[in-house]
């Protein structure tokens, strides 16, 4: 890898796992705070909104279409897109998503953030495009923890509740 492929792989890296794994994490954490009901948006817009963005941040620069002030510019706005994205998945909002929801929101946005990525391998920038896609793992990984988990909740509900769950193979009438 050449000194030029390095130093673009880099600014990917770092927005995928800003995106990905260190906001997530800083919601997470501060998940109870009363600060994210003033910022919390519903699904339906966050989940566009951080498509866009990301979207133009990764893909705008090849279209020449960057942002006033670049990554200086992209960054917080990138930033801000994925706050508004994880706030539904894991604070405790207004607009916080079910079970099923989240699950859903999740699985839906991991395609849809790799599509940018997409077009970067086929414009010949494989390096920065792969490392966008593995960058963003952690939200797949996410949704296939909150899908395991929700099936297990699900199972030890159900148990609770004295309903009897059928043995594999067999079928309830």
């Amino acid at each position: 890898m050449d000194h030029s492929a390095h130093t673009s792989v880099l600014p990917m890296a770092f927005s995928a796992v800003l995106v990905a794994a260190v906001v997530p994490g800083a919601v997470h954490l501060l998940r109870r705070s009363p600060l994210w009901e003033r910022f919390s948006v519903p699904a339906p817009v966050a989940l566009p909104l951080l498509v866009l963005v990301h979207a133009g941040a990764v893909l705008g620069a090849d279209a020449g279409l960057r942002a006033p002030g670049g990554a200086l510019a992209e960054e917080p706005a990138l930033l801000a897109a994925a706050v508004l994205f994880w706030i539904p998945v894991l604070a405790r909002t207004r607009h916080r998503l079910d079970d099923p929801g989240r699950c859903l929101y999740l699985f839906l946005a991991t395609p849809l953030l790799d599509l940018p990525a997409v077009g970067v391998v086929a414009t010949g920038r494989s390096a920065e495009g792969l490392t966008m896609i593995v960058g963003m793992l952690p939200i797949g990984i996410a949704a296939a923890a909150l899908t395991w988990s929700w099936v297990n909740r699900e199972e030890r509900e159900a148990q609770t509740l004295g309903t009897p769950t059928p043995e594999p193979g067999t079928t309830t009438r």
